[in-house]
């Protein structure tokens, strides 16, 4: 199989080519700038011999022209300069290198050319028509005298190199390219790794029977491996993000199923029921009236009980999956707790219970009204229903800096053994399966209670009394 460059590789060699590019491209201009300016340095040096020449010729005018600029170039810096005195029509008057009366007619040269379009012209490199000879040329015009003077150095092998670029820099160039390839390189392969193994990751992941647990068993060890960067941080917290959503699933798969498991079972027990008092009120048509009322009572009774219970899972559902899209608005909590009084009075005499209500007059929140009335429903009828006989319920509510009512709602009963009080919130979750049936409730109240609260911005806790009886402590957002 052909292996495929990792996305480091790549990425390394697509920065190296796109800096080698740049490098190369600046070197080559580099050395281009830098020969043109001895070159322009040169020129300009010549032109100033031309200007000091021309103001020399004016000054002695009245000298024999060829030994007076004999002897002046004999004193001057430059070594083997040729000087050339041009008349505008192109005609030689002087040329320290040949007899000057026998050359032709200089008005076609390049810098001859140059210099009488823009006042001063130069050729580099330029074949001599009359020496054969290679020149570095550069020609002056002065107007004012018709003339050319044009002053020349042998293009030889000095000249040459001193107008080569600097060659040092170049050297400096490639040291400075090498280990910035080298620090780019290790900049990638950590790059290059991190994405290599989460791409390891993530074709783990997809393949069948992957779980967290397995993933920590044989590639847990991948998670150290990470660079110590900002980029294996990232990595790493992606991993275990998913890990955690992965076990997250997994545990709601498994809540689910034992959901669906004891929904299945709390319908069965009041289906069941129903089923069995109709068949046997069918299958006995002689039965008396008082065994027929008797077993219509409780199969309506079983009816309340499913219909309670479906209302619940409905109520849960709705929290579940549409909290967000419920309507809210201002609602006084203590005309609801009011209600939920009066409406259990009749409940709480037939067990000899009190309930004492130590709020104030008006406790505006932001709510659903139904989901509160739950609430305080749920709590009260779970008190009613497991506090036991002659007991007494007590409900505060302070407001707080916090912004949060702070709500106490406890009895003093026979309270929950400790091992349980972690799961009451659960649904279905019963300390004692039997006797909870017995007592009609849906093993979802107290689940619908802590969502309800947390919808609402709050938090809700439960212990056992040091007196005896259990306590909620929940606060709700003003």
């Amino acid at each position: 199989m052909k292996r495929k460059f990792s996305i480091g590789n790549k990425l390394y060699l697509s920065v190296v080519s796109l800096f080698l590019l740049f490098a190369i491209a600046f070197i080559v201009f580099q050395q281009y700038r830098e020969r043109q300016y001895k070159i322009e340095t040169l020129t300009l040096r010549l032109q100033d011999c031309n200007n000091q020449l021309h103001d020399a010729l004016l000054f002695n005018h009245d000298k024999d022209m060829t030994q007076f600029l004999d002897d002046y170039l004999r004193k001057g810096t430059f070594v083997n300069l040729r000087v050339t005195i041009i008349r505008k029509d192109g005609k030689v008057l002087f040329d320290t290198s040949k007899d000057y009366r026998t050359m032709t007619d200089h008005s076609n040269r390049p810098e001859v050319e140059q210099a009488l379009k823009s006042g001063m012209g130069f050729s580099v490199d330029r074949n001599s028509h009359t020496l054969k000879k290679d020149y570095f040329y550069c020609a002056t015009y002065y107007p004012q005298n018709n003339i050319i003077i044009r002053s020349a150095l042998p293009y030889d092998v000095d000249l040459a190199k001193n107008l080569k670029s600097d060659q040092h820099y170049i050297w400096f160039a490639l040291v400075v390219i090498i280990l910035l390839t080298l620090v780019l390189y290790h900049f990638t392969h950590r790059i290059g790794t991190n994405i290599t193994r989460l791409n390891q990751f993530a074709t783990r992941a997809s393949s069948p029977g992957f779980s967290s647990d397995s993933f920590d068993k044989e590639w847990g060890q991948t998670l150290g491996t990470f660079s110590n960067d900002e980029l294996g941080d990232t990595a790493e917290r992606i991993v275990k993000l998913y890990l955690r959503l992965k076990k997250t699933q997994q545990e709601q798969t498994i809540l689910k199923r034992q959901l669906t498991q004891n929904v299945a079972h709390e319908l069965k027990t009041p289906v069941a029921s129903i089923q069995g008092y109709l068949e046997t009120i069918l299958e006995n048509p002689r039965i008396d009236d008082k065994t027929r009322d008797l077993f219509l009572q409780r199969c309506y009774a079983q009816g309340k009980r499913l219909a309670a219970l479906l209302n619940d899972m409905s109520t849960l559902n709705r929290l579940d999956d549409g909290a967000d899209m419920m309507s809210f608005e201002e609602v006084d909590v203590a005309e609801i707790i009011r209600t939920v009084q009066r409406e259990s009075q009749f409940n709480l005499e037939q067990k000899g219970m009190t309930m004492h209500c130590d709020i104030p007059n008006e406790i505006l929140i932001n709510g659903n009204s139904g989901l509160l009335y739950s609430t305080f429903r749920n709590l009260t009828d779970n008190a009613i229903a497991y506090a036991g006989l002659n007991t007494h319920i007590v409900l505060t509510a302070e407001h707080k800096d916090d912004g949060f009512w702070h709500f106490m709602f406890k009895d003093d009963g026979v309270g929950v053994a400790p091992e349980h009080l972690p799961r009451l919130f659960e649904r279905f979750y019963r300390v004692d399966k039997g006797r909870s049936r017995k007592m009609g409730g849906t093993g979802l109240g107290l689940a619908i209670v802590k969502n309800a609260v947390r919808v609402h911005g709050g938090s809700i806790s439960v212990k056992n009394n040091p007196e005896g009886g259990l306590r909620f402590d929940f606060t709700l957002k003003a």
